[in-house]
């Protein structure tokens, strides 16, 4: 196919962060908290396909995922595992890297990543299970505005959302 037809490039992001590996990981939480999102994560939790080893966990970096978005020239976002946060009072997400003090919302290169702490901002959690609705307009009002938020921190459209790990458990956003 050439590149001049491909009209729509979908971007997958998790409504939370997970990683394999080492590496910089600015939004990585640890302990308790890292332990129960992974065990509620993804379909089974989140844990390596392969070697059974657990991921290391994080909350929504919005940095790193709008420097996802430009470098694959995204038109659309596919928000995915939406319901795993459910459980949540209130949610963090990264917003920011703050490095030698100075705050910063484009993500840097490799060796300032190495020395950036995550800027937070708390949004208030849904805490109740969002599996089974099928239509945007019946998520809870605090579900949909953590996904308009993340929407606008990103600045790319998120038009499809899954609240489970069934084919049939995708929104569709307009």
């Amino acid at each position: 196919i050439p590149p001049y037809e491909i009209k729509q490039i979908i971007t997958v992001c998790k409504a939370y962060s997970s990683a394999v590996g080492a590496g910089a990981f600015v939004s990585e939480i640890f302990g308790e908290e890292a332990d129960e999102l992974r065990r509620r994560g993804g379909d089974g939790g989140e844990y390596g396909a392969t070697t059974g080893r657990p991921r290391r966990m994080g909350w929504f970096d919005c940095v790193a995922s709008k420097y996802g978005c430009r470098l694959q020239g995204t038109t659309d976002v596919a928000f995915t595992v939406l319901d795993v946060l459910g459980y949540l009072k209130e949610i963090p997400v990264c917003v920011g890297y703050e490095i030698n003090g100075e705050v910063t919302t484009e993500f840097p290169t490799t060796h300032l990543l190495e020395k950036a702490k995550p800027v937070w901002k708390v949004l208030e959690g849904w805490n109740c299970d969002i599996s089974g609705i099928r239509e945007y307009e019946k998520l809870p009002r605090l579900c949909r505005e953590y996904i308009e938020f993340v929407e606008e921190q990103i600045g790319y459209p998120i038009t499809m959302v899954s609240n489970g790990p069934g084919r049939n458990d995708i929104i569709y956003r307009k």
